[in-house]
């Protein structure tokens, strides 16, 4: 059983929809999928930080709960809502290290324009987009660093520079599994990310892809 977790914008709900689509479409593995909602995960008072301006989604943050709500045990999926999947997810999840406590596209790039998703500010940091596409190794100890407190209180640098793993934990994956539309020249990527918006958003309806 492969545990998938999808971040979920309550305006986007299509863009999740058709993220979990097209995982169903290509794999024939047993997968539980769990949309990461901020309303459920402040309800159950795993979710309690202030709200950031800067931030562009609802669950910017709550994806490092990940860890947390697999209980720390075995290992699980999380990706942005605004991917589309080509290929059998199951990929991710052959040849596991457990000495590595993610895996993740480590992209180096910086973004074309200050804005994306009708108007939503662009933050520029180092690693920006390595978090949008997380497979975590849920058991490791450096993913118990990712409790509800510090997912909470620390910052987010701290949290999206993988800050709390050491850079030898990191295991890259090629591009193809998170393809930045519009940044990648890659005939055939196996998750087209449209990180700077999708056909749901005005103004991207011929968007690549």
């Amino acid at each position: 059983m492969i545990n998938i977790f999808i971040g979920y914008d309550s305006d986007q709900d299509l863009a999740y929809e058709i993220c979990k689509y097209s995982i169903k479409k290509h794999s024939n593995n047993k997968i539980r999928f769990f949309p990461l909602m901020k309303k459920f995960l402040i309800s159950s008072d795993l979710y309690y930080r202030t709200d950031d301006k800067d931030v562009s989604t609802e669950f910017a943050f709550s994806r490092f709960l990940v860890p947390y709500l697999c209980n720390y045990q075995g290992w699980a999926l999380f990706c942005d809502s605004d991917f589309l999947w080509t290929c059998d997810i199951n990929e991710l999840f052959q040849d596991l290290d457990p000495n590595i406590a993610v895996k993740c596209v480590k992209h180096d790039y910086k973004p074309k324009s200050d804005n994306k998703m009708e108007g939503k500010k662009q933050t520029v940091y180092p690693r920006k987009n390595w978090s949008s596409m997380i497979v975590f190794n849920c058991e490791h100890p450096s993913c118990k660093n990712l409790s509800v407190e510090n997912v909470n209180s620390k910052s987010g640098a701290w949290l999206h520079r993988f800050e709390w793993c050491e850079d030898r934990e990191i295991e890259a994956v090629g591009p193809e599994y998170n393809c930045l539309v519009g940044y990648y020249d890659l005939e055939k990527p196996k998750a087209i990310h449209f990180t700077d918006g999708g056909p749901w958003h005005n103004g991207y309806e011929k968007v690549e892809f």
